[in-house]
């Protein structure tokens, strides 16, 4: 979501959010690309670059060592006659671009062993543990193919990409889970994205950009972004949170009257509201990509300094790394569901916490990151963009489709959540609202938030494992 929003050419930007500009992403690969760089971008010694008399930079030769391993745009061999050597170039040249993208691609060494551990059937907690973190880079690499992909698509289509596979990570994480009957850890993690993105990042958001632009002492002053566009997410996230108590109340409606097809009626009413939510979430991406987009561009926030960014790989070279590794997410993603039951049982720990708290923590890790240091650069319109857009994502996009699968797969999913896990979400969609509806954010707000957050997350770990769980098979008929 662009708030303050950005050039029409900044559109289709990261995860989950169609018009999460071009800026922002041009944010997170500057961290990555300069800290491998350890220099500005246009040091001549360290970059072999130099300006010409009319301002144009020109590259030149670097060493073959620097170029082999961490030049972005050139890699030896790749101009060979030989066309043995040049497909090798080439697949190593994509390679070393998709390694070196993200800052926690460090993280992909625990794709291959939790993927053995999976398979050797090792102890549940350390299958869960290794393949928790084996996603966390995927879930990079994956965001990473998606936009070289949609640099070549052009705003429209591009932006549609970003927002089918945005949130990828936890749609696979889902219909695994979903498949294998986790009905419960698949709402969690639902609410549990949400619940990030709304609390924990934009509080950090508001938190830690609110203390670098504080003011001075009796002066104090406070970060700005735009309160309409604000309003309109919000709006959205109030919709959803209807979609959930709705459900509730006719649950406790039919059971109070002891009613014998009270299941049956849940699941006919979250499947109608799946497929109207679908339908409004549709409009929604019209509505800003394109009949309203000017209103997602009322305040320019993108630096008007920095390069324009080109691909990295071609669109054939992006599709292939990102069919490898959504591949490689569903097996990290069966053995970490497959490990979910042992885990609870040996921990005593509830479904709902590794739903709500730590599953989240998967997808969402390098974007997070990525809201905070926007917003330490006084961005907020990307970084509550990053915040806010994921969250409307799943809200209306994701758990709809997910009660949608469940019915086509004969699972009973449905937008009845538990009800403790229904009212902290409408709280926290309460509160979201009212501290952003001037458009204005300080450090305080931002701790009020995490304060929250923090709450919720003691609740659930304080709640034991079979309480929430017997509650659920009791909602699940």
């Amino acid at each position: 979501m662009v708030f303050g929003g950005l050039s029409s050419s900044e559109l289709t930007g990261p995860r989950g959010n169609p018009t999460v500009t071009l800026s922002a992403r041009q944010e997170r690969r500057q961290m990555s690309f300069k800290a491998n760089r350890g220099a500005d971008e246009r040091t001549p010694l360290i970059n072999g670059e130099s300006s010409t008399d009319n301002g144009h930079v020109v590259r030149q030769p670097r060493s073959n060592v620097y170029a082999f391993f961490l030049d972005f745009h050139h890699t030896p061999g790749r101009d060979s006659d030989s066309l043995p050597v040049r497909s090798l170039a080439y697949t190593w040249h994509i390679t070393k671009v998709t390694l070196l993208s993200n800052y926690v691609n460090f993280l992909l060494v625990m794709v291959p062993i939790g993927i053995v551990a999976g398979a050797m059937n090792w102890n549940p907690t350390t299958v869960f543990v290794l393949n928790f973190f084996a996603i966390i880079p995927l879930a990079a690499v994956l965001s990473f193919a998606t936009e070289e992909i949609s640099l070549k698509l052009g705003e429209t289509m591009g932006g549609l990409l970003n927002a089918t596979f945005g949130n990828a990570v936890e749609l696979i994480v889902s219909i695994v889970a979903l498949k294998d009957g986790q009905i419960e850890v698949v709402q969690s993690s639902m609410l549990g994205s949400i619940l990030s993105n709304l609390l924990l990042v934009m509080g950090m958001c508001f938190f830690f950009g609110g203390l670098r632009h504080r003011g001075s002492n009796g002066s104090g002053t406070e970060q700005e972004f735009s309160a309409a566009v604000a309003q309109t997410t919000c709006s959205l996230m109030t919709l959803s949170s209807a979609s959930l108590v709705i459900p509730a109340a006719l649950y406790a409606v039919m059971n109070q009257n002891g009613s014998e097809d009270t299941a049956k009626s849940i699941l006919v009413l979250s499947r109608g509201t799946a497929i109207i939510l679908l339908l409004l979430y549709v409009l929604y991406l019209v509505f800003q990509l394109r009949t309203h987009s000017n209103l997602f561009d009322a305040e320019r926030q993108a630096a008007e300094d920095e390069e324009s960014e080109e691909p990295h790989m071609g669109s054939i070279a992006a599709g292939a790394v990102l069919v490898v590794v959504t591949l490689l997410v569903a097996v990290c993603a069966e053995y970490l569901v497959g490990s979910i039951d042992d885990i609870v049982e040996s921990a005593n720990i509830s479904k709902a916490f590794i739903g709500l708290i730590l599953i989240p923590i998967v997808g969402n890790a390098a974007e997070h990151v990525t809201a905070v240091v926007v917003a330490l650069r006084n961005k907020m319109d990307l970084a509550m963009g990053v915040a806010i857009g994921s969250s409307i994502q799943i809200a209306l996009g994701v758990t709809p489709f997910l009660v949608i699968v469940g019915w086509i797969i004969d699972r009973p999913m449905s937008l009845h959540f538990e009800t403790f896990e229904t009212v902290a979400f409408a709280v926290s969609v309460l509160v979201v609202t009212y501290t952003v509806q001037d458009g204005k954010s300080n450090y305080l707000e931002g701790a009020m938030l995490l304060g929250l957050y923090i709450i919720i997350a003691v609740a659930f770990y304080a709640t034991p494992a079979d309480a929430l769980d017997q509650v659920h098979s009791l909602i699940m008929g």
